[in-house]
């Protein structure tokens, strides 16, 4: 019987598990998915451990995934781009490591909003974190040359930049809302309208028929889509960035390429709604 898992610290909060388990049903696998919480003082010997204990691979979730991409042998150019690897597997004994956040990305947004990335508009993208390393490799590749970037922290915003070199343009937090001007398409990264907390920015400068897409998927519908929503732009939820994530590690470990269903997403919705 195969063994993945995903770590964390905390990692209850993760919905991996309802993902990973459904598809190991869903094609009569007799494989175990499970959550391990590992204090961060602990986890170099825990990866460096990880098959010995039993595991074919793992998701790494916060704060392990730059330990994550040290602790692999052999590591692709999608988590050597972004600097962090949230899926990790082994080759010939040979730990691997991967980033599929830029692939969660792209594929959420092809299934919302298929041909977004033809507009020839700019992209606004809010958030300097690992989440917009993932978002910003996932634009370039997908061939946007003009993107607009603004975070809280201008500095963390440039050396962004700097990474990605001259597609990206730097704002201040403070024009954020100018920098959505002919705009067609905005990404939030951060967590402003996660909790509460509010995006206080004006949508009145993006294109007619944008996209606008949040990566937060709890709630579901943030105030941003919201009024997205309410000024007749299409939106994109983040809930399917996660599942979508999910596919190639699963397909690693257990050697079935799995997919993101709505069956998947309503189980993972009433997961979330506490049914």
């Amino acid at each position: 019987m195969k063994r993945a898992c995903v770590i964390g610290w905390p990692v209850e909060h993760s919905r991996s598990p309802i993902i990973h388990g459904h598809w190991l049903e869903r094609h009569g696998i007799a494989g175990v998915y499970e959550k391990r919480g590992v204090p961060p003082e602990e986890i170099e010997g825990f990866l460096a451990g990880l098959d010995s204990q039993g595991y074919v691979g793992a998701n790494v979730t916060v704060p392990h995934k730059e330990a994550a991409l040290r602790a692999a042998t052999r590591v692709d150019d999608a988590a050597e781009s972004v600097g962090a690897a949230n899926t990790l597997w082994y080759e010939d004994d040979v730990l691997c490591a991967s980033s599929t956040d830029t692939y969660g990305f792209v594929r959420n947004l092809d299934d919302f909003a298929p041909g977004w990335e033809k507009s020839g508009r700019p992209a606004a993208v809010l958030g300097a974190g690992g989440a917009a390393r993932s978002v910003l490799r996932g634009l370039m590749e997908r061939g946007f040359r003009d993107i607009r970037l603004t975070n809280r922290s201008p500095e963390r915003a440039q050396e962004l930049a700097r990474f990605f070199g001259a597609d990206i343009q730097v704002i201040d937090w403070e024009e954020r809302s100018a920098a959505l001007d002919g705009a067609g398409l905005l990404v939030n990264t951060t967590t402003l309208g996660m909790n509460g907390t509010a995006l206080d920015i004006e949508l009145a400068g993006l294109a007619g028929d944008a996209l606008v897409t949040d990566l937060i998927y709890v709630p579901l519908e943030t105030p941003l889509l919201a009024r997205a929503r309410e000024r007749g732009l299409r939106t994109a939820d983040g809930l399917g960035m996660l599942l979508h994530q999910a596919v190639p590690g699963f397909e690693k470990w257990f050697g079935v390429r799995p997919e993101v269903t709505p069956e998947l997403r309503g189980l993972v919705l009433r997961h979330i709604a506490g049914r």
